[in-house]
């Protein structure tokens, strides 16, 4: 791991649970790592595990309205300028526009568990002014599970928490498999109504 990110998370430490959720919410470093971190914390009295879980959801949200609003009020061009610094790429655009213009809104929850879409979905959600509301819930709801999973490996590894992607694969790609099992439920469901409809 990086002395830079190292030296980011030294300083998070000192905050405590704002230092998790400021963690999550500048982006700099991919949530997975700030949460198996702040797991790791838990691991040496530091923090409590439900508070590092509360400060993850919180953070995790907020970092997500954030983009949403760049969507709404910047828009694509300044996304293709300005996200490769929270990692966003136009490839990730384009994918999860793709996807949002495919599957509607429900997408924001199960994409959330899918690699390349999950921080890109937020871009098309906040384009096309979806209810921000609605977009807070699904996210949220979509995010505890996220912060669970990872403040728990985290733990769980102690000082071998940097070696936390190893140990989340066997619960990612079931997470995974089943979000895209639930997105094309939704598209069939959506499909059959259609028709029924005409």
């Amino acid at each position: 791991m990086g002395e830079f990110i190292q030296s980011i998370l030294n300083f998070l430490t000192d905050l405590g649970y704002f230092g998790v959720a400021l963690g999550l919410m500048i982006e700099i470093i991919p949530s997975e790592i700030v949460l198996a971190y702040a797991g790791y914390l838990v691991s040496q009295g530091h923090i409590n595990f439900v508070g590092a879980i509360i400060a993850g959801v919180i953070g995790g949200t907020i970092a997500q309205i954030f983009i949403y609003w760049i969507g709404a009020y910047g828009g694509r061009p300044f996304l293709k300028k300005y996200g490769k610094y929270i990692f966003i790429h136009e490839r990730h655009i384009d994918i999860a526009e793709d996807w949002f213009n495919k599957y509607g809104s429900g997408v924001i929850f199960t994409a959330r568990f899918i690699p390349v879409v999950r921080h890109a979905i937020s871009i098309p959600a906040g384009i096309t002014k979806m209810s921000l509301k609605k977009f807070t819930l699904y996210t949220t709801l979509a995010i505890i599970p996220w912060s669970i999973l990872f403040v728990y490996l985290g733990d769980k590894l102690a000082s071998n928490w940097k070696h936390v992607d190893e140990f989340a694969k066997p619960y990612i790609q079931p997470a995974m498999i089943i979000a895209i099992g639930l997105i094309m439920l939704y598209f069939i469901y959506k499909w059959i109504k259609k028709q029924k409809n005409k």
